[in-house]
């Protein structure tokens, strides 16, 4: 059996103009003098496809021709009752077979040709339609959960080769129907995997979209579906891949300000404290998310309630040593490091009253061993810091020798490996140390100074890489806040 839907979705996708024009009805003649007309520049311009591949200015005009006759086509979509003389003139196939052009390999083939399929796709509202149609499909049903799946892999072929597009389309139903779907009450499938790789893919460096998923209550459909991993492993790698996909799509909205409100409002934090201390594949994610919630001057609402539900319990065991387990679910030893040291610090840097004389209070535990552990992590990260700008030094006295030119691109991207061997997680670090040594807390200071002449190592140190991270500080952020910062970090050195 022929699902209307299906060819309905084909004579959409193909139409380069998708909206619906005024025009005189047809009769089955006319309709089958132009599904002929159709097949012949079809057959011709794959024909010479075939025959020309690298070389698409010979297929042009015959694609052009074909353009045109798809044009005259795409009045067919409204008349359902003509349908069956697409499968009687075996029409399909070459439908198909033209559904291959929204494959991003096949769009890459010839730039130009491609934009100009795409430009009239979108200029259609083409995922406004293809949502209309995803809206009708019931997956209960293979074909048309195949169709779904396939609908899904043209929104994404035309997100990779048109990344702009992606605003449009969320606002055009596509991210409501992805929250649906991802929430639905359906056994896990391929497709619920695709939306959340698709979601994951509209969210990144897209504030309108991450705006509109919370305004859809996006985060609340997300923190309820990563729910189920709480005490309870994904129990396949695609299911894995979806959480994994769920929490970067978090991640994403949370470096928005009105996110943080709703994932405060929502549990969230109470969620994730709870995943970290369950052990369970989800904690490697969820330390991450929470150091997306708390960082900056906007996570100071979440660095007070992490306080409050107790969350140092759970964040200090992890600081005094990273778990086995982290790796097992895919974070480095250096990166949970880093999670951990970005959220203490944020802490320092937002909590007040209180909550922030709790956090001090910690560091005075046991005989000050989490100053211990702070300044063991000082060490192992000025070491590898120290082993990368050796081998950059020596690779800059060879560029000199050669003649070549040192410019700032060029130490732009020698920064970013200094950073990248373990600068950041040593800059966050030394913050730590200046931090607690200005809170009026002799035995932390006593500590820390004790451990660096024991080691042989120096608070000037920690005063140049401090010094450095200001003048590095705020990208992205205003002049203000960059010079309001500067200045409080400097006041820290001043009584280091």
């Amino acid at each position: 059996m022929v699902h209307v839907w299906l060819w309905d979705l084909l004579l959409i996708l193909i139409c380069s103009i998708l909206f619906l024009l005024q025009a005189e009805p047809l009769d089955e003649s006319s309709v089958k003098k132009m599904i002929l007309t159709f097949e012949k520049r079809a057959y011709k311009n794959q024909e010479l496809r075939i025959k020309f591949p690298e070389n698409p200015e010979k297929f042009m005009e015959s694609e052009l021709d074909l353009n045109d006759i798809i044009q005259e086509m795409h009045v067919v979509a409204t008349m359902p009752d003509l349908y069956h003389l697409l499968v009687e003139l075996n029409a399909v196939q070459s439908l198909i077979g033209l559904l291959k052009l929204t494959d991003i390999d096949t769009l890459h083939e010839s730039e130009e040709g491609a934009e100009v399929l795409i430009d009239a796709l979108l200029d259609g509202q083409v995922v406004a339609l293809l949502v209309q149609n995803l809206e009708r499909l019931d997956e209960s049903v293979k074909e048309e959960a195949d169709g779904v799946h396939n609908t899904l892999a043209i929104i994404e072929n035309l997100a990779e080769f048109r990344p702009e597009m992606c605003t449009e389309a969320a606002q055009q139903g596509l991210m409501q129907w992805m929250l649906k779907r991802i929430k639905a009450k359906m056994p896990f499938d391929a497709n619920k995997l695709y939306c959340s790789e698709i979601l994951a893919i509209l969210l990144q460096n897209n504030d309108a979209n991450r705006e509109l998923l919370g305004e859809q209550e996006g985060i609340d459909v997300l923190l309820q579906q990563l729910s189920v991993f709480k005490r309870h492993n994904p129990s396949t790698n695609e299911e894995f891949e979806m959480m994994e996909n769920l929490f970067d799509s978090l991640c994403s909205c949370l470096m928005l300000s009105s996110n943080r409100d709703r994932f405060l409002k929502g549990e969230g934090l109470q969620l994730m404290n709870l995943m970290l201390r369950e052990k369970k594949m989800s904690r490697a994610s969820a330390l991450k998310v929470l150091d997306h919630a708390v960082i900056g001057p906007e996570g100071s609402d979440n660095c007070h309630k992490f306080v409050d539900i107790l969350g140092l319990r759970t964040i200090f065991p992890l600081f005094m040593k990273t778990p086995k387990k982290m790796k097992k679910a895919g974070m480095t030893e250096k990166e949970h490091e880093e999670h951990v040291c970005s959220i203490l610090s944020s802490m320092l840097r937002n909590l007040k009253g209180q909550q922030r004389t709790r956090l001090l209070n910690k560091f005075t535990e046991n005989d000050c061993e989490k100053v211990d552990r702070l300044m063991e992590l000082h060490f192992k990260y000025l070491e590898a810091v120290q082993v990368a700008d050796k081998k950059i030094e020596g690779e800059k006295h060879d560029m000199v020798r050669q003649g070549e030119i040192i410019d700032d691109d060029m130490e732009d991207e020698f920064y970013l490996r200094r950073l990248d061997a373990g600068l950041f997680v040593l800059q966050l670090v030394c913050y730590i140390m200046v931090e607690i040594c200005n809170a009026n807390i002799p035995q932390i200071r006593q500590r820390v100074h004790q451990i660096l002449n024991m080691r042989g190592g120096s608070t000037k140190v920690v005063r140049h890489i401090m010094r450095e991270y200001t003048e590095n500080i705020g990208d992205g952020k205003t002049d203000e806040y960059k010079e309001a910062e500067q200045k409080r970090i400097l006041d820290l050195l001043e009584h280091f």
